[in-house]
């Protein structure tokens, strides 16, 4: 691949893992759609923001890395662009200035039609402090001095701005309320999006130890790291199945067939338990969290 083509460029913003932010507006508007309440112009905006802000962070992830040892050129995983000189540290700093403006444009035609359409209860405050959250967590998940991803508090923090915030936000935008279901649907999106994490910090729990990037699995050891992968899976299952309490019969029921493909992953992840070939998993997982979103929106529309 060439230095500074379209090729690296793409493979900065990391296209396998977008899927992620689909699936969580995806979920989030389904629930809008069996309330009565779903709106097309905030449904895309939502997306809009969601891959932008994904794009930014992975861009300040493959920079921030590099720069900290915890990715060589070297490295198990896909190629980072920083680490294999792909792109100077220059264009990939004005990649995220592109993609944060990108995603504050996307933010302010947000906050634009929910004022016009009155769906809001603070009158917009509300959504700008919820934006200013995501970029700064886009930026502090691995840069400065005491970046999140560093000191185990990585999976906490997607749990929360890849599950909780964008899905209840997805459907707070087009609906003006919260409930029950929409929280508890948008914890079991954040748990499914972290298998992704957990597999990544489980394949690189070796180089991670010797950056000192201290992940859950570099405090806790690999078999917390295997486990916590099946867990998560298992964990949001039952979240989903605690939907029958709510009436929502097949949003309870169609997620579990993505639970037997997770459980086919994780004993794969087991039985090869460490290096490159890992990255087998990585792309299941990613084929697994895009079956979770379609079957559980399907799920949520069908009540």
């Amino acid at each position: 691949m060439k230095s500074e083509s379209l090729s690296a460029r793409l493979l900065a913003i990391r296209p396998y893992s977008l899927g992620n932010s689909l699936i969580l507006v995806l979920v989030g508007s389904a629930f809008a759609y069996h309330l009565g309440g779903f709106h097309r112009i905030p449904t895309l905006l939502c997306l809009l923001f969601a891959i932008f802000m994904q794009c930014t962070a992975n861009l300040v992830n493959d920079l921030c890395d590099a720069l900290k040892g915890a990715d060589r050129p070297d490295r198990l995983g896909p190629d980072r662009t920083a680490a294999k000189g792909l792109l100077t540290h220059a264009e990939i700093k004005r990649g995220i200035a592109y993609y944060t403006l990108a995603a504050c444009l996307s933010g302010m035609g947000l906050l634009t039609w929910a004022i016009k359409a009155g769906t809001l209860t603070y009158g917009g405050w509300e959504l700008i402090a919820v934006g200013l959250l995501c970029i700064i967590f886009a930026f502090l998940y691995t840069a400065g001095p005491w970046a999140l991803a560093y000191h185990g508090l990585g999976d906490i923090a997607v749990i929360i701005f890849f599950g909780l915030i964008p899905v209840c936000c997805t459907f707070y935008i087009q609906t003006g309320i919260i409930t029950v279901p929409i929280v508890l649907s948008s914890i079991a999106c954040g748990l499914v999006i972290d298998t992704m994490l957990m597999l990544n910090n489980f394949r690189d729990r070796e180089e991670d130890a010797i950056s000192r990037k201290r992940t859950l699995v570099v405090r806790f050891g690999a078999k917390f790291g295997s486990w916590g992968y099946l867990l998560l899976g298992l964990v949001a299952s039952l979240l989903c199945l605690s939907l029958l309490w709510e009436g929502y019969v097949w949003a309870a029921l169609l997620p579990q067939i993505y639970l037997a493909a997770h459980i086919r992953t994780w004993r794969r992840m087991v039985r090869i338990d460490h290096g490159e070939a890992l990255n087998v998993c990585l792309g299941q997982t990613a084929r697994n969290i895009l079956m979770f979103g379609a079957l559980f929106a399907t799920g949520i529309i069908l009540g």
